[in-house]
């Protein structure tokens, strides 16, 4: 059971009606999951928020779309966050592939580690997660990269701490381990 319940659209205000409206027309294929729902009883904090994308896109075009949602698997794995690991979770199988055998070249390994790494140590990171991507990024990229694990991580502690429970069009894609019909925790 979520700790604070989605706001209905049909009980938002006309400013959040329109930010909903807005962000759908925006993003192609997105729509208002339990996690923006909720964000919505702040306007500003769902606009904050859906920042996200923004960012999203200059991490694609960094490290490429593959990359990108693994890296943000990564991150929300590392963090824990049934909400946000189970939709990427959603983005490698309906790619194709099987996230728990991914098949990852060493570059590829070193920016999910790097990823991983900041969600599960706070921001620590080894110089042996860091040379590599030094390496081969600017230092512009590395904070784009920095800057969206830093998103990533607040949108999971923002589906933790609320108990966000997983949409339900995202629970064919749950790991076996987990009751499909549990809330998120």
């Amino acid at each position: 059971m979520p700790r604070i319940t989605p706001l209905p659209y049909n009980e938002a205000t006309p400013d959040v009606q329109a930010a909903f409206d807005a962000h759908v027309a925006d993003h192609a294929g997105s729509r208002i999951t339990n996690m923006k729902a909720t964000l919505g009883r702040s306007l500003l904090s769902f606009q904050v928020y859906m920042q996200w994308y923004p960012l999203y896109e200059q991490v694609k075009g960094i490290v490429g779309d593959r990359l990108a949602y693994l890296y943000a698997h990564a991150i929300s794995e590392g963090s824990n966050c049934p909400v946000c690991t189970t939709f990427f979770r959603r983005i490698i199988i309906d790619k194709g592939e099987r996230p728990e055998d991914l098949q990852l070249t060493e570059h590829e390994q070193a920016v999910i580690d790097f990823g991983s790494a900041i969600a599960q140590n706070k921001g620590e990171i080894s110089d042996e997660l860091y040379v590599p991507i030094s390496e081969r990024y600017t230092d512009a990229q590395i904070v784009i990269l920095v800057a969206f694990a830093g998103q990533m991580i607040a949108t999971n502690v923002f589906n933790n701490v609320l108990e966000v429970n997983v949409d339900e069009y995202l629970y064919p894609y749950l790991p076996l381990t987990q009751p499909q019909t549990q809330p998120c925790k």
